[in-house]
């Protein structure tokens, strides 16, 4: 089987999931959706793709089976739904929204519709990640009990120039982004390997102090001058998981930007920025090798002349030891990968769940439950790290 997907926004990422998409064999057409004509005309030149669309409504319009979509990230929840009641199978890059009530919206949508949905959270296929689930699976741990995820992004290593592509002469209303409002690379690098869910949470803000209009409240679209933020989660196993979001942070968020701690009653494993390390009650075991990600591409290579070369390193890191490469179609071998081998797995997996009409590891039910915490964090650091309640939408149906 086979099926044909619109990608809506063929920025810096969209146009090379675009063409990730056109080399499945499970897809048969892909056809790219831009704000600017250009942009969708150079895709469909660069890639041979089968065409482009005017706008999203004339995409939803038209007969393509899928939306991927890679808009501005506040953006997702209502474009999600609409697709979705479009009858468009849909994969959304994160967040999958920004509000607990888009993330219900969304699940009804697609419980009502029977359409597959699913978010494109990378660090489901870190290799950390990955490395941590099998562990945990074999019940190497023990009883994990606490947990960490770190995403730490410093705006100096190329978020000013991502900002400014995306933004254009406004940029600096939306580069005030609430850190907790992009969670999901912290928290579903721990829950995609942890079988757990948050139930409540504490955080608190660091209100910026660089005074460049960045994270000024009264620039900002979304009142923000929070720049860093730590979250205490409790999980419903009674564990525990702290999540740093950081945007101002003396590290070298282009070697790894997303890192992981598990701690469990047997052993742990640690990740610092370029050593891993899993330790039981006897020894220290040096495992970086096995994590290690290898490029897919070069840095210099055209495609990301519009990609600032501090993030660059996002969109070239392939796959890892731990990774398991044989599943990929053969088509992927020697394609452009990223965010540490995750791109292909992305694709794959978002694939395989339409044309077979199974649930995609990250479906929308997972999905809320990497958003939610995040967003449920933001509010509590605006209270002064007043621990609140975090819904839980259950799990996807069929599933226990």
């Amino acid at each position: 089987m086979t099926f044909s997907i619109g990608v809506v926004g063929v920025g810096q990422f969209g146009g090379q999931f675009a063409h990730l998409f056109n080399l499945h064999p499970g897809v048969s057409d892909v056809y790219v959706v831009d704000e600017l004509p250009e942009r969708a005309a150079e895709a469909v030149d660069r890639y041979h793709l089968a065409g482009s669309e005017a706008s999203f409504d004339d995409l939803l319009a038209s007969d393509v089976d899928a939306v991927a979509i890679f808009t501005q990230r506040w953006t997702h929840g209502p474009l999600v739904e609409q697709a979705l009641r479009a009858g468009k199978h849909v994969y959304s890059a994160v967040p999958m929204a920004i509000s607990e009530d888009e993330i219900a919206r969304v699940i009804d949508a697609v419980r009502e519709t029977g359409l597959v949905y699913m978010m494109g959270e990378t660090s489901y296929y870190n290799p950390a990640t990955v490395y941590a689930r099998k562990q945990h699976a074999a019940g190497r741990f023990g009883r994990i009990f606490y947990t960490e995820g770190d995403y730490v992004h410093d705006m100096d290593l190329g978020f000013y120039d991502a900002y400014q592509y995306s933004g254009g002469d406004r940029w600096k209303e939306t580069a005030s982004y609430p850190p907790m409002l992009y969670p999901t690379h912290a928290v579903g690098g721990v829950l995609g390997a942890v079988p757990a869910h948050a139930v409540s949470v504490s955080c608190v803000g660091v209100k910026d102090d660089r005074n460049d209009g960045v994270f000024d409240k009264e620039v900002s679209m979304f009142g923000n001058d929070f720049s860093n933020a730590t979250a205490l989660f409790e999980l419903n196993d009674g564990g525990v998981m702290r999540t740093n979001e950081m945007r101002r942070v003396g590290y070298p968020s282009h070697i790894r930007e997303s890192r992981f701690r598990f701690f469990g009653t047997e052993a742990s494993f640690e990740q610092l920025a370029k050593v891993s390390v899993w330790q039981d009650k006897e020894n220290v075991h040096d495992i970086s090798e096995q994590l290690e990600s290898r490029p897919s591409m070069s840095l210099d290579d055209p495609s990301l002349a519009n990609v600032a070369p501090e993030l660059r390193d996002a969109f070239v890191s392939g796959l890892s030891p731990v990774h398991d490469a044989d599943r990929l179609p053969e088509e992927f071998r020697g394609a452009p990968n990223g965010h540490e081998g995750s791109h292909h797995f992305l694709v794959d997996d978002f694939v395989t769940a339409v044309n077979s009409g199974t649930l995609p590891p990250v479906n929308a039910w997972v999905a809320a439950r990497f958003t939610l915490p995040g967003i449920v964090a933001h509010q509590s650091a605006l209270r002064g790290g007043a621990r609140l309640p975090i819904r839980d939408f259950g799990d996807a149906p069929g599933i226990r």
